[in-house]
């Protein structure tokens, strides 16, 4: 496990770490996850061997530190998540993030574009003010106090259990600011910075999430879009024989 401080007040965020060759590949949870579950199993396969692989968990996620003055927002997220590629000394790497960590590695791939050489998203959250059925929307429907202090835990009883089992691990304040500043978004819309990035960019949806909004636009910018058959929003459970070959470059 690898530490380095994110606010200058001493809170850590924390990886664990695969040594391998470069460019590294940085592997990113969505909201209320740990990256290490829903990406190890991908990174141990053999046409991913080889390859230096971080998994990394953001502020208030897992096993990195939850300050209560942090703000939480995206551009907080992707500041803390440049220290900590900037304390593994990369630059150039391949992230592959999943849902609100997809929105996080565009806007580090804004702010700090030697970082980042390539994009793997998976069901990344493009726009801001999610649709309501979206788990950011129900989580920052409720005013923060009130999360807090009763309904993280129905929230955690409706969740189903693979998210239950890492949210449960989340700081609640966290969460919920992270709900917040996920429909809140960037400036510019994720959306916008993804279009405009020149790097190789991949955009996984699941073929049970619907069509992609946007799809044709995103092509037209260079994004490829890859719909995955037999899967929904975590494409990396339900298929990943395509996820992996998303990440290697040959799906």
């Amino acid at each position: 496990m690898q530490q380095a401080e994110f606010d200058g007040k001493g809170s850590c965020i924390r990886w664990t770490e695969a040594p391998g060759g470069e460019p590294a590949r940085v592997y990113v949870h969505g909201l209320g996850s740990v990256s290490a579950v829903y990406h190890a199993h991908i990174a141990a396969r053999p046409e991913l061997a080889g390859r230096r692989s971080l998994f990394v968990d953001l502020p208030g996620h897992g096993i990195s530190d939850r300050p209560a003055h942090f703000g939480y927002s995206l551009q907080d997220h992707a500041d803390a998540l440049a220290a900590a590629l900037d304390a593994a000394r990369l630059t150039g790497a391949e992230l592959i993030a999943h849902s609100m960590g997809g929105a996080v590695a565009i806007v580090l791939a804004h702010r700090r574009p030697e970082l980042v050489s390539r994009l793997v998203l998976t069901e990344a959250n493009l726009d801001a003010f999610p649709p309501p059925t979206a788990g950011s929307s129900g989580i920052a429907s409720y005013e923060e106090e009130a999360f807090v202090n009763g309904a993280y835990a129905r929230v955690l009883e409706k969740a189903g259990p693979t998210w239950a089992a890492t949210m449960r691990l989340a700081d609640p304040r966290a969460l919920h600011r992270s709900a917040v500043g996920l429909r809140h978004g960037s400036e510019p819309v994720m959306r916008s910075i993804l279009q405009g990035l020149p790097i190789e960019r991949v955009y996984l949806q699941g073929e049970f999430s619907g069509d992609l909004e946007g799809r044709d636009a995103l092509e037209a910018a260079g994004v490829r879009v890859v719909s995955v058959p037999g899967a929904g929003h975590n494409v990396m459970f339900d298929n990943p024989d395509a996820f992996a070959a998303a990440v290697a470059g040959r799906g």
